[in-house]
C-alpha cells in the first residue's frame, strides 16, 4: 500500500495508551520495554508494508510456539541467547574482568533436582547400546590457579539418540539420565562416568524447525554437554564443551561453538574396573576457571524459567 503512519498522533497517542505510559501505576521498567518493543514492531509493519495476513500469521505462530513449548528453543537458533552472551562478555571486558572458561549458552533443556554426589557421579542410569563408554573429568579453580573446594558442577547431554531425560519423547529414559552434579573437594576435582553425546536437531514438525525452514536453516548441533559450575564468593559458570571431530562445530545452529570449548576425546583401557560398560572408553578432561564476584555480587547469574523435578 505504501502508507506510512506511524509518525502519526494518532499512532503515537495508540502506543502510549497501550502501554499506559501516562497512566499511574504499573511496573515502569515493564512499561519502557514494551513501548519499544510495541513501537517497533508498529514501525516494521509500517516501514516493510506488512499485510494483515502476515501480521496475523505472525501471532498464529506464537499461539503454536506456545502450544509446542518451543520459545527458549527459539531463541538459541535465532541468535538471541548467544546476542546476550556477547553482551555479558563485552560488559565483562569492560570491567577487565577475564582468565575464566568462557561462557556460552544455556539452552532450553536443563533439570534442576539432579542428584548431588561428592567427587564422582555416574550418570547413565539406562542402557544404550549405541553410545560409547566416556569419562569426563577436570579441577575447578579461580583465575589465580587454586582449586575450588566445595564447587558445584552440574552436567547434561543427549544420549546417542540426540534426546534428553525429562524431554525424551520416546518415552525411554528416566528423569536424570545423563544428568548429575558432584561437590569438589580440597582438590577441585570432578569426574562424571557416563556416554559419548551425539547433537541434536530441533522437533521436524516443531515452530522452531517451522521458522528456519523458511529461512532455509537446518536446525541441528554437534555432539556436546552442558555444565553449570559455581562455588563460594565465585560467579556461576553456564558453559558446554562441544567433541572434536563433530563436522557440524561450526556450523550450530544454535551458535553455541567457542575455539576454547571444544573438548577432544581420547582412548583409554581400564573402564571395567570403573564400572563402565566396556574396558575401552572415551576420555576427555576438560578444566573449569571460575571468576570472583564483581563488587561482590554474581553479575553474570541469569534468572529464567527451567524445568525442575522434586526429589
Amino acid at each position: 500500500m505504501g502508507i506510512h503512519t506511524f509518525n502519526t498522533d494518532e499512532v503515537q497517542s495508540l502506543l502510549r495508551a497501550a502501554c499506559n505510559l501516562d497512566g499511574m501505576g504499573g511496573n515502569p521498567r515493564f512499561k519502557q520495554i514494551l513501548h519499544r518493543l510495541l513501537g517497533d514492531l508498529f514501525k516494521a509493519i509500517d516501514d516493510l508494508d506488512m499485510t494483515p495476513d502476515e501480521v496475523w500469521a505472525g501471532v498464529n505462530y506464537l499461539n503454536q510456539l506456545g502450544k509446542d513449548g518451543e520459545a527458549a528453543l527459539l531463541a538459541a537458533g535465532l541468535g538471541l541467547e548467544k546476542f546476550l552472551d556477547i553482551r555479558m562478555d563485552a560488559a565483562d571486558k569492560a570491567d577487565h574482568i577475564d582468565a575464566g572458561t568462557p561462557r556460552t549458552i544455556e539452552g532450553p533443556l536443563y533439570v534442576a533436582g539432579a542428584p548431588v554426589a561428592n567427587g564422582m557421579a555416574k550418570i547413565d542410569t539406562n542402557p544404550d547400546a549405541d553410545a560409547e563408554a566416556l569419562v569426563i573429568h577436570g579441577t575447578v579453580t579461580d583465575t589465580e590457579g587454586k582449586p575450588v573446594d566445595g564447587a558445584l558442577v552440574e552436567c547434561w547431554h543427549a544420549n546417542s539418540k540426540g534426546f534428553y531425560s525429562h524431554f525424551d519423547p520416546t518415552g525411554a529414559q528416566s528423569e536424570f539420565n545423563l544428568r548429575g552434579a558432584v561437590k569438589t573437594g580440597a582438590d577441585g576435582r570432578y569426574e562424571f562416568r557416563t556416554l559419548m553425546p551425539v547433537g541434536y536437531g530441533c522437533p521436524p514438525q516443531g515452530s522452531t524447525q517451522h521458522v528456519l525452514n523458511a529461512l532455509a536453516r537446518h536446525g541441528n548441533r554437534p555432539a556436546h554437554v552442558h555444565f553449570f559450575v559455581s562455588g563460594d564468593h565465585l560467579r556461576k559458570l553456564t558453559t558446554q564443551f562441544n567433541v572434536a571431530g563433530d563436522p557440524l562445530i561450526w556450523d550450530d545452529f544454535a551458535y553455541a561453538t567457542r575455539e576454547a570449548l571444544i573438548a577432544a576425546a581420547t582412548q583409554k583401557t581400564g573402564g571395567t574396573a570403573l564400572g563402565l560398560k566396556t574396558d575401552t572408553y572415551n576420555d576427555i578432561e576438560f578444566n573449569f576457571r571460575l571468576t570472583h564476584l564483581y563488587k561482590g555480587t554474581d553479575n553474570q547469574l541469569v534468572h529464567r524459567e527451567r524445568a525442575a523435578v522434586d526429589v
